[in-house]
């Protein structure tokens, strides 16, 4: 059902659902747009709507090639929206949905065309802060890249600021989406460009393998390896990749490369990835996520496949998240929580084809353990009772048996 926004648009259908409003199809005065409708509550939001009508002149000199333009924000009654340019194709989630993992080159090329577009925002002093697969959409009409990928521009840029205002969000929480936290934004930092490098490297590296390096589990768990660990290592493809990619995920801000340097970089390697078919990568196992499956993850004593690790509702009694659609505030951890404290504790590097501490089939063999353990000590006592027995019978055989009895007589 068509209705109006504002008086120069009118929305006729839903193109797709965020967790910032809802994006729907519409017809402008020069033609086909994609109006965003933000969320009622942020809509009677009098202090948001002021800070959106501020950053109006931001969002609108966003005028770059890999961006998904902004041409008009609209603020009409209970109505908040942007209006942006029709992009005819698809986000990235729904292509990492279809085809698990991308070929290096197809990856690369698209993330060098997302670069491009970060860079033109950070030089006109505009940090996105929500880099994530469902902000990147693919121009299917556009010309085919290396790889056969199609061109990539970022949308929703101003959204995440536009959210965390200070009278919505206090110090203390963390505007995002867990798996594409930069470790600073975790601490507590303000974010700076740097966080939208860090988000776009897991990204990359996520397109090469199917998931994130520190994503799966509790959100907790998540946002504390973003700060503790380190990212393991992908096989297959060319060092100099690699390397790039562990530049840009590295927890100091200032060693990461700038968006200008890594787009830059990006094209240098992709001769060296023409042809390298989509990484054959094991997936971390998923956290347990109940306490009966702590206790015994396997009742049946058949271990079913690992599940794949993705995103859980921040909501209790939400459903699963399965697209990591899930921009929302949560607390700072304080630094013993992200050191070991109530959210767990921290993790020396494991051993090469060691289980993680804490994941299902970690737990499991801890299961089998203690029952082989248990059953080795009954076979002990019994048979430590049973020799005991004999000696006792043997020892005294010159005994009568009514000698053998307890008398009970005074």
């Amino acid at each position: 059902m068509a209705r109006n926004i504002g008086s120069r648009y009118t929305a006729h259908q839903i193109l797709g659902r965020g967790s910032a409003g809802t994006v729907w199809l519409g017809e402008g005065p020069e033609g086909p747009v994609a109006i965003k409708l933000l969320r009622e509550d942020l809509a009677s939001d009098q202090e948001l709507v002021g800070r959106f009508v501020q950053e109006r002149t931001a969002l609108l000199g966003l005028d770059h090639p890999r961006v998904v333009a902004v041409r008009d924000l609209v603020v009409d009654g209970n109505d908040l929206a942007l209006v942006m340019d029709l992009v005819r194709g698809t986000d990235l989630r729904t292509r990492l949905d279809r085809e698990r993992r991308l070929a290096p080159e197809a990856a690369v090329a698209i993330i060098a065309d997302v670069a491009d577009g970060l860079a033109a925002a950070h030089a006109a002093g505009v940090v996105h802060r929500d880099v994530k697969p469902e902000n990147i959409l693919l121009d299917m009409e556009g010309p085919l890249g290396p790889g056969g990928a199609h061109p990539a521009l970022l949308t929703d840029f101003g959204v995440a600021k536009l959210i965390d205002t200070p009278g919505r969000t206090k110090a203390t929480r963390i505007i995002g989406t867990p798996d594409y936290l930069a470790p600073e934004i975790v601490e507590g930092l303000p974010p700076r460009a740097a966080v939208d490098i860090y988000a776009l490297a897991t990204v990359l590296y996520e397109l090469l393998a199917g998931f994130t390096p520190f994503g799966g589990g509790h959100p907790g768990a998540v946002l504390r390896r973003h700060v503790t660990e380190t990212v393991v290592p992908l096989p297959g493809i060319p060092e100099e990749l690699w390397q790039l990619v562990v530049q840009c995920l590295a927890k100091a801000p200032a060693s990461r490369l700038r968006a200008s340097e890594l787009a830059a970089r990006l094209r240098d390697v992709l001769p060296l990835l023409a042809g390298i078919p989509p990484l054959d990568v094991d997936e971390p196992d998923a956290e347990p996520t109940s306490e009966a499956q702590e206790e015994d993850p396997y009742p049946t004593g058949a271990a079913p496949a690992a599940p794949r690790r993705a995103a859980v509702p921040l909501v209790p009694g939400a459903s699963p998240d399965s697209n990591r659609d899930t921009h929302t505030s949560m607390r700072v951890p304080a630094p013993d929580e992200l050191a070991g404290g109530p959210l767990g504790t921290a993790r020396a590097p494991r051993p090469s084809g060691a289980r993680r501490p804490g994941s299902a089939r970690h737990k499991a063999e801890a299961v089998r353990k203690r029952r082989i353990t248990l059953s080795i000590a009954a076979i002990v006592v019994a048979g430590a009772l049973g020799a005991g027995g004999y000696l006792a019978t043997a020892g005294d055989s010159d005994v009568a048996p009514q000698d053998s009895k307890t008398s009970t007589q005074p």
